[in-house]
């Protein structure tokens, strides 16, 4: 078994200190606020007698028994259910299994509110898409609302995608003086294969696949209840919730709909009322996540070669609980950091087949065996994190645990440390005369990971679009998506490009992308700086590139540069795209607000600044000062 004690690597160690040093202050100034807010009082006895009978008004009889005795916990579940996505459809039943657990434990639990659930793969190229981004930080606040009655010991976070677990999170950390349980719904059963999807995304892109052969391909792959199984943002979201010990042991990739996935949400209400102060074993959010619990979320990331997305949300998620997470903890974490699995659109396989080869349990075994995480860091389970090398089983109906593959099932989907599919992480970033950003490389070849070539610019990927099929992209050719970042139409994802790309890069041509906007967390084998800070928008170099300019991308040295004389390039002129047509309609006229409040790519992108200690942020430089 995997020993908490192993010695940490010796970077990972230098960069929790320096998150440490560089958070003190503003950690501080958290952990003071979440242990005030507790002494004020997380239960019911701190309402007047009306507002507590309009707290349990709909409740039967035995639970407003137990609520008006006031020694007993009482749950509050947020939820992302809606019946329409796959992933979050399987969530409708789950209050009232974790309603009739909490009463089987002597307490109770209330569904205290819901939250939005948009899916990317709806929206991709669509207008919605601008609205993604921004509805993570709206899930915090809806869930703010939620809690905000001030009824709850604890909370149950229901929710799977993209956004929905990032602003969940980002909510418990501000209701951080409350346990918190993240309860996840589990990936769907494995459709058709991921290659097969891919050549029929990008025959179609060529014109040699009817929309009727696309939709047949698209239906088989996303197929029945669960979230998608490509390794993508979702289940990098599970990944790092485990990571983090905010999941139980084993539970982030069970299919929705088993046995097993009920009694795991049984036993995840069970351990949440346990967890209370009533249960006897009070763990706050607030005293359970802290910097070790960060870095041991990047470093799963990176070692699964998980989704860019969360180079912003992990940003966002951490500055939430008080602590300055920043690009170069991921580059330097990422250079000792090897590859452990190849999972859509890393390889071939999906998450089920990662699951089948060893999951959570082998993954995280591995890594605290090579001293790549901390193991010493409380967790929901109610131990370190060595409790996450077991994987849940049933028997007799009984759920228990037992100690995990100490070998992969599958070296072509998982491997161990001493023998990686590649001695580094996933993810760089980029530095340069045209900014920051970030690139993921763990799907790109060796051969595609410099590209020098002439640009061409554009500023609606439709425009891409219409290029490519007017053949002309036919090219080595770097492709320019600007005016895409958060202030100036939400930040969308580009994922639409990414089969036009793909065709031109299988034509021989050397091809790439850079954008201000952001890619799938399933982006793949064209390499894409993507994230670009400061955007274009905001005073960012992207305004300043011509069409033919030649840009280097080289993700080997972690370079961006526009090959243009430095005199010159000074004395350009910003160019200033018209954006209005981005802020009208399908509801992106509510969200002008959040563009004009939103932080780079860099710092997050969201639209809550710094929370207490922005001040103290931009006295560091490591926030931008939006009134400068």
């Amino acid at each position: 078994m995997a020993q908490a004690s192993t010695p940490l690597n010796a970077t990972v160690q230098q960069v929790t200190q320096r998150i440490r040093e560089r958070s003190a202050e503003r950690r501080a100034l958290y952990e003071e606020r979440m242990a005030d807010q507790h002494q004020r009082g997380v239960h019911r006895a701190e309402l007047s007698c009306g507002n507590l009978a309009h707290g349990f008004a709909a409740c039967g009889s035995e639970d407003k028994n137990s609520l008006k005795l006031m020694n007993s916990a009482n749950l509050g579940i947020i939820s992302s259910y809606n019946d329409m996505l796959s992933a979050h459809q399987p969530l409708e039943t789950f209050p009232e299994t974790i309603k009739a657990a909490a009463r089987a434990m002597g307490s109770t639990a209330q569904f205290a509110g819901g939250v939005p659930a948009m899916c990317d793969g709806v929206t991709q190229g669509q207008p919605g898409m601008e609205l993604s981004l921004f509805s993570r930080d709206v899930i915090a606040m809806a869930t703010a609302v939620g809690l905000s009655h001030n009824m709850f010991d604890a909370a149950l976070y229901l929710g799977v995608c993209d956004k929905i677990v990032p602003g969940l999170f980002i909510a418990a950390a501000r209701f951080g003086h409350l346990p918190a349980m993240f309860v996840p719904a589990g990936p769907m059963p494995s459709g058709l294969p991921n290659k097969e999807k891919a050549r029929i995304r990008q025959l179609f892109a060529e014109g040699k696949a009817s929309r009727e052969d696309l939709l047949e391909a698209e239906s088989e792959s996303y197929h029945s209840p669960g979230t998608c199984t490509f390794y993508g943002t979702a289940n990098s979201n599970q990944l790092m919730m485990e990571m983090m010990g905010l999941h139980l042991p084993g539970t982030s990739f069970v299919n929705p709909g088993t046995e097993m996935r009920e009694a795991l949400t049984r036993f995840a209400t069970e351990q949440a009322v346990r967890n209370t102060e009533p249960g006897g074993d009070y763990r706050p959010f607030y005293k359970q996540i802290d910097e070790r619990a960060i870095v041991n979320a990047v470093v799963g990331l990176l070692a699964s070669g998980g989704s860019t997305n969360h180079t912003m949300h992990l940003v966002a998620m951490a500055a939430a609980a008080g602590i300055t997470l920043t690009w170069e903890d991921f580059t330097d974490l990422s250079a000792v950091t090897p590859s452990l699995m190849q999972v859509y659109p890393n390889g071939q396989a999906d998450i089920n087949h990662f699951q089948a080869a060893g999951g959570m349990a082998y993954l995280i075994r591995e890594l605290l065996d090579a001293g790549l995480i901390h193991g010493d860091i409380p967790t929901v389970f109610g131990t370190d994190m060595t409790a996450y090398t077991q994987e849940p089983f049933l028997e007799d109906g009984r759920l228990v645990w037992r100690e995990g593959p100490a070998e992969s099932l599958d070296t072509e989907v998982l491997r161990g440390v001493a023998a990686p599919f590649a001695a580094t992480g996933g993810l760089t970033v980029l530095d340069g005369n045209l900014g920051r950003g970030v690139i993921k490389v763990s799907a790109v070849a060796e051969e595609h990971r410099v590209v020098e070539a002439p640009v061409k610019l554009f500023e609606d990927q439709n425009e891409m679009k219409a290029a490519f099929e007017a053949g002309e992209l036919d090219r080595d050719v770097i492709a320019v998506v600007r005016f895409q970042g958060p202030k100036a139409n939400g930040m969308p994802e580009l994922h639409k490009l990414t089969p036009y790309l793909g065709v031109l890069q299988d034509r021989g041509y050397k091809v790439a992308l850079v954008t201000d906007g952001r890619m799938s967390g399933a982006s793949g084998k064209v390499p894409a700086a993507i994230h670009m800070s400061p955007e274009a928008l905001d005073g960012g170099p992207l305004a300043k590139l011509r069409d033919g300019d030649v840009v280097r991308l080289d993700a080997n040295a972690g370079t961006l540069e526009a090959r243009v004389d430095a005199h010159a390039w000074a004395d350009r002129t910003q160019y200033v795209a018209e954006l209005d047509h981005y802020h009208v309609g399908l509801g992106r006229e509510l969200f002008a607000g959040f563009r004009h409040l939103a932080m780079r790519g860099e710092e997050g992108a969201g639209v809550f600044g710094g929370f207490e200690a922005d001040d103290l942020a931009r006295q560091a430089g490591l926030i931008h000062d939006l009134d400068a």
